[in-house]
C-alpha cells in the first residue's frame, strides 16, 4: 500500500512542470552560473590596459613577461587615451592602467643613475590590482637577479659562482596530500547538490498540507490504508526524488565541467544517506508546521541558513573560527565535506565513514520526531 501512495505521488510531480524546474532545472542554472563566473576568476580572461611610452625593447621585454606571470591579456592603448581610461577607473568600469614612462630603458640599463619605474593608476577596491602588483614584483625581481649577474660577470665570476650568488636561500618541496587539485568548480557542482536537495522539502510540504486541508488525510480512516503505510509512501515517494536529483546534477557536473566523481561507491552511499538525510528532516517539518506559510519560512531557513554554515557557497576555511564550529551543527556541512573527501581528496567508503554517521543521526532525529508528531498530524486533519 506504501508503494502505491509513492506512484501516485510520482505520477502528480510529473504533471506539475514547476516541479521540475525547481528540482532540477534551477540547480543545474545555477551550477552554470557559478561554475562559469567562479571558474574564470583569474584567469587570461581578465585584461588589464596599458600604455608604453618608451617604445623600447627593454619595455616590451618587461610587459611581455608581466603577461606571462600574471596571466592577465594586457591590452596596448594609445597615449592620447590616457584621460579617459583614468576617467573610467574612477568610474569603477575598469580596475588599473599600467603605463611604462620614456626613459624606462636608461633605467633599465642603470644610465644616467636613475632607477626605472612604472605608474600603476587603479581602483583599489579591484580584486585585480594585488595579483597585478604580485606580478609587477615578481618580474622586477627577476630584473633585479639579470642586473646582479651581469655585475658579477664584469667582475670576472664563473659560472658555477654566479650559480651559486644568485640560487635563493629557500627552496620549497611541493608535496601535495590530495588526490587532485581543487578549484571552483568541485565546489559548486555538490555544493547545489546538496543544498537543492533540501529544497524538496518544499514539495513534501505541500503535498502534506494540500492533503490535509482537501481532507485526503482524513479519509483514510475510510480505506484499508493505515496511517503509518501513508506516511512511508509519501516518505519513499521523495525519497527517489532526492536520489534522482543528485543523480542527475552529479552527472551534469561529471560530463559538462569534467569534475572527476571519484569513488563510485562512496559517492553512492553518501548520496543515498543525504537523501534520507533530507527527506527525513523533511517529513518532520511536515509534521510540525501548521501551515504552508510556516513551513516554507522553516524550509528557507534551513536551506539558505544551512548553505552559509555549511560552506556550500564557499569553503569552510574562510569562515571566522566560531562560525566553524557552528557549521558542525548543520547536515549540509557533513554533506558537503565528504564529497569534497571524496572528489578532491581521493577518499574512499571509509574515509567518509564519519560524515556518514552524521547524517544518518540527523536523519533518525528527523524520522524519530516525524513519528512521534504524526498521531497529532492525522488527528488535526479530522477537526
Amino acid at each position: 500500500m506504501a508503494l502505491s501512495i509513492a506512484v501516485k505521488e510520482w505520477k502528480l510531480l510529473l504533471k506539475e512542470k514547476g516541479t521540475f524546474f525547481w528540482l532540477l532545472l534551477m540547480p543545474v542554472l545555477f551550477i552554470v552560473l557559478f561554475g562559469s563566473v567562479l571558474g574564470n576568476l583569474g584567469g587570461s580572461d581578465v585584461s588589464v590596459p596599458y600604455i608604453d611610452l618608451d617604445k623600447s625593447a627593454a619595455s616590451q621585454s618587461f610587459l611581455q613577461a608581466l603577461g606571462e606571470k600574471s596571466g592577465y591579456k594586457l591590452v596596448e592603448k594609445n597615449p592620447g587615451e590616457r584621460d579617459d581610461q583614468l576617467s573610467r577607473i574612477r568610474d569603477g568600469k575598469e580596475a588599473a592602467l599600467l603605463v611604462v614612462p620614456q626613459g624606462f630603458a636608461n633605467g633599465v640599463s642603470g644610465q644616467g643613475g636613475e632607477q626605472a619605474s612604472v605608474e600603476l593608476y587603479s581602483d583599489p577596491t579591484s580584486q585585480t590590482v594585488a595579483p597585478l602588483k604580485a606580478a609587477i614584483e615578481n618580474v622586477a625581481g627577476g630584473m633585479r637577479e639579470s642586473k646582479i649577474e651581469g655585475a658579477l660577470m664584469a667582475a670576472g665570476e664563473t659560472g658555477e659562482q654566479l650559480q651559486a650568488a644568485l640560487a635563493s636561500p629557500l627552496r620549497i618541496d611541493d608535496k601535495p596530500q590530495v588526490a587532485s587539485a581543487g578549484n571552483a568548480v568541485t565546489q559548486v557542482v555538490p555544493g547545489y547538490t546538496v543544498m537543492f536537495v533540501f529544497f524538496v522539502i518544499i514539495s513534501m510540504i505541500r503535498r502534506f498540507i494540500g492533503d490535509k486541508t482537501t481532507g485526503m488525510t482524513a479519509r483514510l480512516r475510510t480505506t484499508r490504508m493505515t496511517p503509518i503505510g501513508y506516511l512511508l509512501g509519501m516518505w519513499l515517494a521523495y525519497l527517489v526524488v532526492a536520489l534522482a536529483q543528485c543523480s542527475v546534477l552529479l552527472a551534469f557536473g561529471h560530463f559538462a565541467y569534467d569534475v572527476q566523481l571519484g569513488d563510485l561507491g562512496a559517492i553512492a552511499a553518501l548520496v543515498i544517506t543525504l537523501a534520507v538525510c533530507g527527506t527525513g528532516i523533511g517529513l518532520a517539518i511536515c509534521m510540525l508546521v501548521r501551515g504552508e506559510n510556516q513551513g516554507m519560512a522553516f524550509t528557507q531557513l534551513l536551506t539558505m541558513g544551512g548553505a552559509v554554515l555549511g560552506g556550500l557557497w564557499f569553503p569552510v576555511e574562510y569562515m571566522p573560527k566560531a562560525m566553524k564550529t557552528v557549521s558542525h551543527f548543520v547536515p549540509q556541512y557533513w554533506a558537503q565535506k565528504a564529497f569534497q573527501d571524496i572528489m578532491v581528496r581521493g577518499d574512499h567508503l571509509a574515509g567518509i565513514l564519519p560524515s556518514l554517521a552524521a547524517l544518518a543521526a540527523f536523519a533518525a532525529a528527523g524520522l524519530l520526531v516525524a513519528l512521534l508528531r504524526f498521531r497529532g498530524f492525522m488527528k488535526s486533519a479530522l477537526d
